[in-house]
């Protein structure tokens, strides 16, 4: 039998272990050639079994390397607790859960959209259509213009059990066309330059694996940023190239830092080939005016870089701020620098996922792409194509988010008071929120203009610091944990996110309904900072 004592460590591994060990550990092929003949001179054949079952250091390091905080280890503390929570009620200091730490409106009570809901119902059973429009009408349960859309995203789809093409749905291509070109003020749009999508995150994965080539590319992220992005980067072995955004400027962007990032970058060797924009911002609630944008432009121009344009929470803007897509502020430019903005490439992606709709659960998106020359979109459809199709009915959820009812359909009354009331609460939290921290020692937090999420600053006080390092957490992990525990509410560390070195910060949603989980909050901020007070 073959045995192995590791160097400086003392461990021993036998057999095929062996083998596997050292030559994992060595890089050698005479290494593995060497121990393959001790193997067989020990009298051991090819087909000893049972066989060892695969470990870490048998999978892809890129994917063990990949980290996504919004379920990371809070959220998974969160989950153990809410077991424990149904198995002993006593045995916590809460009576729920509070799932601050992800954007899931509907698991935290939002309603979900009536006209949504009776179109889908159609489309999962068209049997129902069987028994007579006005028989339906009569019912109750549904509207004209509901089984009228239903009808005709039916003709389109033929059955949502059905694959659909690879780049989705065509008639629903023509209406997300439509609707970019209202949002727009007339700047066309294009079927074929729209890819519905599983969501934004597969088209994030799309163009990222697309335009990524290892080590030889970087991509500029937010910093704060949405932990998708370092995740996908990390999965494609490629560079995260970070320009922090201005915390004391309400989280805006400065050309300045990005162009140097953009410039060291190229000092390493290192290609920047996307740019990632986040507008609302997540985790910020920053909404970029139209002068941010148009200079993050002017530096994909000069540098030949794609910009991907994350506006999946552009429904959700509120205090009087003003969404502002970057694909319309693109069309001006170049209309007012002929020639200087032709070549910029752009990828804008939207989502049921957000916005008054809060459809996570649907998979629903889709990909604006403009400027991208016709041999790079057939590689995006042929990546789109190895998946198939996304899922039938996210592709239809998508046409009803972009086409909702109008005025005189009859569904629109009924329609715009949900709308009204979904954003109308989330504004109502956001601001208690953020009124709540801003009046709390030890908190600073900007003030939110979209999204559906607070990032605040957390000035920990030195005991807080060091109980941290004693437990082996990081300040701000410490923070939520002891909120978790204490509250049932579960947030995210803001290292999650990316910080500024030597802050400390956290996310939350204002999601949950009603202001009792912010009046807890409140109370044990209190508490934390009179028991770590300096």
């Amino acid at each position: 039998m073959v045995s192995v004592l590791l160097p400086r460590t003392k461990v021993f591994f036998t057999g095929r272990q062996a083998i596997r060990v050292v030559a994992q550990r060595y890089k050698s092929a005479q290494a593995e050639a060497h121990l393959h003949h001790m193997h067989h001179q020990n009298g051991l054949k090819g087909d000893v079994y049972p066989a060892e079952k695969m470990g870490l250091d048998d999978l892809n390091e890129n994917v063990l390397k990949a980290k996504y905080a919004v379920r990371g280890a809070i959220p998974m503390l969160a989950a153990e607790l809410e077991s424990q929570l149904q198995k002993d009620p006593n045995s916590v200091a809460f009576d729920k859960i509070v799932s601050a730490n992800i954007g899931n409106p509907q698991q935290l009570q939002q309603k979900p959209l009536t006209f949504y809901r009776q179109v889908l119902s159609l489309l999962q059973y068209p049997d129902v259509l069987k028994h007579g429009e006005e028989n339906l009408i009569k019912s109750k349960l549904y509207q004209r213009d509901a089984i009228a859309r239903a009808k005709r995203l039916l003709n389109d789809i033929g059955t949502v059990g059905a694959y659909s093409s690879s780049q989705g749905v065509q008639g629903i291509r023509e209406t997300v066309a439509k609707f970019i070109t209202r949002r727009d003020d007339g700047e066309k749009a294009y079927a074929d330059d729209i890819y519905l999508t599983a969501g934004a995150s597969s088209a994030v994965s799309y163009l990222l694996s697309i335009f990524c080539k290892e080590q030889e590319t970087g991509v500029l992220i937010p910093i704060p940023q949405y932990p998708l992005y370092t995740a996908t980067l990390a999965l494609n072995n490629s560079h995260a190239l970070p320009y922090y955004l201005d915390e004391q400027s309400n989280w805006s962007t400065s050309p300045a830092e990005i162009e140097e990032v953009v410039n060291k970058a190229l000092e390493r060797n290192i290609k920047p080939s996307v740019l990632v924009v986040i507008n609302p911002g997540n985790p910020t609630g920053a909404v970029l005016s139209v002068e941010a944008i148009s200079q993050i432009l002017s530096i994909a121009a000069k540098y030949g870089i794609l910009v991907i344009a994350d506006e999946v929470y552009q429904e959700n803007v509120f205090h009087g701020a003003k969404f502002h897509s970057m694909k319309k502020v693109l069309r001006n430019l170049q209309r007012e620098h002929p020639g200087e903005f032709d070549n910029v490439q752009l990828a804008s992606l939207h989502s049921t996922s957000k916005g008054v709709s809060g459809e996570c659960g649907q998979r629903g998106g889709y990909m604006e792409v403009t400027g991208l020359t016709n041999e790079v979109k057939q590689v995006i459809t042929k990546l789109a194509s190895i998946s198939l199709c996304p899922v039938v009915t996210g592709q239809a959820l998508v046409d009803l988010m972009v086409s909702p009812p109008q005025p005189g359909d009859d569904s629109y009354e009924v329609d715009q008071k949900e709308r009204k009331t979904i954003l109308a609460s989330l504004a109502e939290r956001a601001a208690k929120l953020h009124q709540t921290f801003n009046s709390l020692e030890g908190i600073e937090c900007q003030r939110p203009e979209g999204a559906m999420y607070l990032f605040p600053k957390l000035l920990l006080p030195q005991k807080a610091i060091i109980a941290a390092e004693h437990a082996g957490m990081t300040p701000d992990a410490f923070y939520c944990k002891s909120l978790l525990e204490a509250t049932g509410i579960c947030t995210v560390p803001g290292a999650g996110f990316g910080q500024e070195p030597g802050t400390y910060h956290l996310r939350t949603t204002f999601l949950a309904p009603g202001t009792e989980w912010i009046q807890q909050w409140e109370a044990f901020h209190k508490s934390f900072y009179e028991k770590y007070q300096d």
